[in-house]
């Protein structure tokens, strides 16, 4: 500094004091330069002030040498204490100076700056407000400095500026939250507790709504919330619990479309902490906002869906994402289907919220979806209620088929995932029928899940698919295998004018296939599909066939699907699998509690509806010897089973197919057929049932079933003894005639064809080598 310089109208002692480099003199300078501006003050000559102010500031405080900026620090300070409550019309020129003197390299610079600014803010009060942000950036930084005194001084600092913005209605809150925004994003530990305290005490102030401006700074606390420190995970956590209390207080004034996705972002970290915070609030925000979440529902089950699959680790999470869940389906309503030209002064949809989302979020493709009136919690009136909320079907079918198709996802999740969309068709059957065509083939291919729970739930939706009146159309789609196009079409009502398709020859019984009014196009698609499944699948068919299939008859019409698959069968190129699957149905016919219904109508054959489900089962049942069998004494046709019988001397016996005459014998004394062996005590009556026992005795070997069949023969008594004296006198009663309408040598022949059929095919095999010859010698 240049000792010859005029300093005017400071001394040339206090210029040599200030920079002394003991700190006493500078400090006797300090209280020089106060009684000097005091004088200034009671003469009102602010040009004298401001000369002051700015020789401490340039000549001093922002000097190359580091005692003249400690003697300008200490002097600005004096100058601020003298001026006292008119400090105020100088700030600007009193605290530039020094908050630049926080950045300097000497630690005991720095402190002396907080002491300075210390005095300065202490002195001007609420004058200070004008200039909170640049003080709050200055006590930012210093809240991370290493040195523990520079940080012990903006620790008095940063309290007493707390203390007037509390005390004080005239903070400016719309200008701080930009600063504010952008330091909450700080990783130093220090200055995140800095953050959070500020906050905290802006939350505490009644006159300061910061509610209002929490999208500006939720992401940011949230990022907070997985410091590595407790204390300030500590500190956040109280942070989003006051946040949260308030909103429950004023949901009105919550923007809570403008933090859904925020939430979204942090449910899905990895931070338990985190997550299991964010979750709760997303479980407030679907609770108390109501339809205005429903834009969001993508991004939400993006994050819900896989925490439901959480285990006990992880167990709080996953009991909140499941409210979550449950809740956000329950905001799906039937208004959700209805066509947007039912609704007058429905506003253009919007691009959806989730576009905002990362991609494998399930964004929304931008269907024109409805609009409906927020239903929202009583009192909450926010701008969003009387806008019109759409439900972005897209993105959330195109979550749940990501999820659905993921093998790696847990089973609570698949099951919720299918819970979802059978909670879609029905509430929303028309728009979801749009989406059918990209489901089904993931559904198909659920069906070979390890859980029992995930099929059942995947047949339940994919039940609704097939019964829904929303998804009648034309042209159900490209059917997979043969043209079935023809039979398709057949799957209709029986009517009383189809009686006469049974006495006529060729294709009699194909097209009678009933089907219920709710059975709609995708019914028949669904069943050529699954039996394909079956055929490329066979341990499919063999661990899990008979559990599908029963658990259709429950959800479906179990005639339907018998006689479908039925028709379908007959057309099957593949024999071998067209036998094994005619077998699985038949056993499940056999043995099922779930057809006892269907049984008891197949039994008498009293209707036209039950002759003509026999003829078409017959037809496909013919692919398999012994099941055709079975289906005649299920039937009570015994003089046709018998007729078969006396064809299987024309057939390729193989140990296969003695093994099935095995099963029939096990079968028959099981409680199915009770009805049949009461029957052998009329022995006049049923002379071909007697009959077509003893053939399947004569075509077993001796074995255990033969030993049981003899046995049970064996109790068929003798006609003679049973004659009393008043059947002698009644008129010779006939045995139970077949159905007049039903053209049996027809049938016959069908069955004599079909075998050919298997037996050419064997042929072909035997002559390739490719198969093992089974025959035995009888």
């Amino acid at each position: 500094m240049n000792p010859e310089k005029d300093f005017a109208p400071l001394t040339p002692n206090i210029v040599r004091a200030l920079n002394d480099k003991l700190y006493e003199k500078r400090k006797v300078a300090a209280l020089e330069i106060e009684k000097l501006v005091r004088e200034f003050v009671a003469q009102n000559n602010t040009v004298q002030i401001k000369h002051v102010i700015q020789t401490l500031s340039q000549e001093f405080a922002l000097s190359q040498h580091p005692h003249s900026r400690k003697g300008g620090l200490i002097g600005l300070a004096a100058c601020s204490i003298a001026l006292g409550k008119d400090s105020g019309l100088y700030l600007k020129e009193l605290i530039e100076p020094v908050l630049t003197c926080f950045n300097d390299a000497d630690s005991r610079l720095r402190y002396y700056a907080c002491e300075a600014l210390y005095n300065i803010v202490k002195v001007a009060r609420g004058a200070v407000l004008p200039h909170f942000n640049v003080l709050f950036d200055g006590l930012s930084k210093l809240a991370a400095d290493p040195d523990p005194n520079v940080k012990s001084g903006s620790e008095l600092l940063d309290r007493l500026l707390k203390d007037i913005v509390t005390e004080s209605n005239k903070f400016d809150l719309v200008s701080f939250i930009p600063l504010l925004r952008e330091r909450i994003y700080s990783n130093n530990q220090y200055a995140r507790q800095f953050i959070i305290s500020w906050i905290l005490v802006l939350e505490s102030v009644p006159d300061i709504n910061l509610l209002d401006y929490l999208p500006e700074i939720l992401d940011g606390l949230f990022q907070i919330l997985g410091d590595n420190g407790k204390e300030i995970r500590k500190m956040c956590e109280v942070v989003l619990g006051e946040f949260l209390k308030e909103i429950k207080k004023n949901p009105s004034s919550v923007k809570f479309a403008e933090m859904a996705n925020i939430l979204v972002i942090h449910c899905q970290t990895t931070d338990d902490l985190i997550q299991l915070t964010a979750m709760c609030w997303m479980r407030e925000f679907i609770q108390l906002a109501g339809r205005v979440m429903l834009p969001y529902s993508s991004g939400i089950l993006t994050a819900v869906l896989p925490c439901l699959a959480y285990d006990d680790r992880k167990k709080s999470i996953k009991e909140v994402a499941n409210v979550c869940n449950q809740s956000l389906m329950k905001l799906v309503t039937p208004e959700d289907d209805e066509p947007d030209e039912l609704r007058p002064g429905q506003r253009q949809a919007e691009p959806a919220p989730d576009d905002a989302l990362p991609k494998q979020e399930g964004t929304a493709s931008g269907e024109a979806m409805v609009g409906v009136t927020s239903a929202l919690p009583p009192g909450l009136t926010h701008s969003t209620e009387r806008a019109p909320v759409t439900l972005h079907l897209d993105g959330i079918v195109q979550v749940l088929n990501c999820h659905l198709s993921d093998t790696a996802i847990g089973m609570m999740t698949r099951i919720a995932v299918l819970k979802w969309l059978y909670h879609l068709y029905i509430k929303t059957p028309r728009k979801m029928f749009r989406h059918t065509d990209s489901l089904f083939p993931i559904l198909l291919q659920t069906l070979s899940d390890e859980s029992d729970e995930v099929i059942l739930k995947d047949l339940e939706v994919l039940a609704e698919i097939a019964s829904s009146p929303a998804g009648q159309t034309d042209d159900p789609g490209p059917l997979d295998g043969p043209d079935l196009r023809a039979s398709h079409s057949e799957l209709q009502v029986p009517t009383p004018g189809r009686a006469g398709l049974l006495n006529t020859s060729g294709t009699k019984g194909l097209e009678c296939s009933p089907s219920t009014p709710t059975m709609n196009s995708y019914f028949y698609k669904f069943m050529i599909n699954l039996l394909k499944r079956f055929s490329s699948e066979r341990k499919l068919l063999e661990v899990r066939g008979p559990f599908i299939i029963r658990s259709l008859c429950l959800l479906l019409n179990a005639e339907n699907i018998f006689h479908s698959m039925a028709d379908i069968l007959l057309r099957e190129e593949d024999l071998k699998f067209a036998s094994t699957m005619v077998h699985a149905l038949n056993t499940i016919l056999l043995t099922s509690t779930e057809l006892f219904q269907l049984r008891n109508q197949l039994k008498d054959l009293k209707t036209l509806e039950s002759q003509n489900l026999f003829c078409c089962l017959y037809r496909s049942w013919c692919h398999n010897p012994v099941t055709t069998v079975s289906l005649c004494f299920l039937t009570q046709n015994y003089r046709h089973a018998y007729d078969l019988i006396q064809k299987f001397g024309d057939l390729e016996v193989t140990v296969d197919f003695l093994a099935e005459v095995d099963k029939l014998v096990q079968l028959i004394e099981c409680p199915i057929f009770t009805y049949l062996r009461l029957q052998l005590l009329d022995v006049k009556n049923n002379p071909y049932l007697i009959k077509a026992l003893y053939g399947l005795l004569m075509l077993l070997p001796q074995s255990s079933a033969f030993q049981l069949l003899s046995h049970r023969l064996q109790c068929v008594p003798n006609p003679e003894l049973l004659q009393t004296e008043d059947s002698l006198k009644a008129a010779p009663k006939s045995q139970k005639a077949d159905s007049p309408s039903i053209d049996y040598a027809e049938l016959l022949q069908h069955f004599e064809k079909v075998q050919n059929k298997h037996l050419e095919v064997r042929h072909q095999r035997s002559g390739r080598g490719d198969h093992l010859d089974r025959r035995v010698v009888l």
